[in-house]
């Protein structure tokens, strides 16, 4: 059935990190439900608004990260392309910046 992706540790990490967000977010708003809050984001946003943009972010950092991972080897002279976690990592500091500051 997922045989079409490849399914690494940082995948999965990442994809379970989501759902504990989404779950997490979900439990949060039952309980203290949110208000409209502006930050640098151009607009008024609610806790869901900013968790949707940062993981849209997450993804695209991670996209692009996979997309130029081949150039920074051969840019840095690596032997092999650099570690995917390195993705993780900033795409959760762009996550978490969203959420705090946005």
């Amino acid at each position: 059935m997922f045989e079409w992706m490849a399914w690494t540790t940082p995948v999965a990490v990442f994809f379970t990190c989501i759902v504990l967000m989404l779950f997490g977010m979900t439990m949060w708003e039952i309980k203290s439900p949110t208000s409209l809050r502006r930050g640098f984001l151009p607009m008024e946003t609610t806790r869901g608004d900013r968790l949707f943009i940062g993981l849209l972010s997450a993804a695209y950092v991670n996209l692009a990260f996979v997309g130029i991972s081949g150039k920074l080897a051969e840019w840095m002279e690596l032997e092999t392309e650099p570690s995917i976690w390195i993705s993780f990592v900033i795409s959760m500091a762009v996550l978490t910046l969203i959420m705090r500051k946005g």
